[in-house]
């Protein structure tokens, strides 16, 4: 028997004893994680103007979901029919969430793990579809992560989405930037055009939270996955990127040629 089928007072005190909670799960009943959150019916809602972008069957498929908070985005993927979906979060509690989140709903034979996405190679294998939402500006190294999931985890897809600050403009710069513009000492102008990309630093709080380190803006945000190895596909919310794994631009300046293949491995 599911928990969803037991009594709906004895699954509500577990989700109160493993919150709060940010992903707002409905787990039937009447039963949803977090009535009273404050972006509603979060991360569904969002969910609803990008889904469209994934395959509808993923029959066969694996699916690796980094910062998988309480699982939301796994139990979708398990919804549409993948074989294996493994989730990673480095917190505990969400992790205990998510178990619980996939026990209510009936799928668990969904693997969680608590990891940090910079050991995504611990893993071992390449899934057919990663997600990465929501996680690349809660990262100290954010281009560092990028380059680790498309070297050890990345097989096909990937769903990306972060928080953008800033112009959703993009400009068209040099391949090789002059050090002056020529003729004079000037630097280049497109360096303050709000196109250009660009990854804002916040170095306290944002939103009340001391772990958002950075906002890209749209710019930024597409550069940093064409460098990583990743081309763009589809945008179908200005913050969601579906991408396909790619040959890694400039590959003899990139992370390979910096470091030995046994620190990139790390």
């Amino acid at each position: 028997m599911s928990l969803r089928q037991r009594d709906a007072a004895t699954l509500q005190e577990r989700i109160d004893a493993l919150g709060p909670w940010f992903h707002n799960i409905d787990l039937g009943g009447g039963v949803i994680t977090a009535p009273d959150h404050f972006l509603g019916d979060y991360p569904n809602f969002k969910f609803e103007k990008f889904a469209h972008a994934i395959p509808a069957d993923l029959s066969g498929k694996s699916v690796l979901d980094i910062g998988c908070n309480a699982g939301f985005y796994s139990v979708e993927m398990k919804r549409r029919g993948a074989d294996r979906v493994v989730g990673i979060d480095s917190d505990e509690r969400y992790l205990d969430q998510a178990r619980l989140v996939s026990e209510a709903l009936g799928f668990e034979n969904i693997e969680f793990r608590n990891l940090s996405v910079y050991d995504v190679a611990a893993l071992g294998e390449r899934f057919d579809l990663v997600i990465f939402m929501g996680v690349l500006y809660h990262l100290r190294h954010p281009l560092l992560a990028l380059d680790l999931i498309r070297e050890h985890v990345a097989g096909d897809l990937m769903l990306f989405q972060t928080m953008q600050q800033g112009s959703n403009d993009i400009l068209q710069v040099p391949e090789d930037h002059p050090f002056f513009v020529p003729g004079t000492i000037t630097p280049p102008p497109y360096f303050d055009n709000p196109a250009y990309p660009k990854m804002h630093f916040i170095e306290r709080a944002f939103a009340h939270d001391w772990t958002n380190w950075w906002a890209p803006n749209a710019a930024c945000s597409q550069a940093m996955l064409r460098a990583a190895g990743f081309a763009i596909e589809a945008s179908p919310e200005p913050d969601v990127y579906l991408c396909r794994v790619a040959p890694v631009p400039y590959a003899e300046h990139g992370p390979a040629a910096v470091y030995p293949a046994r620190e990139t491995a790390r």
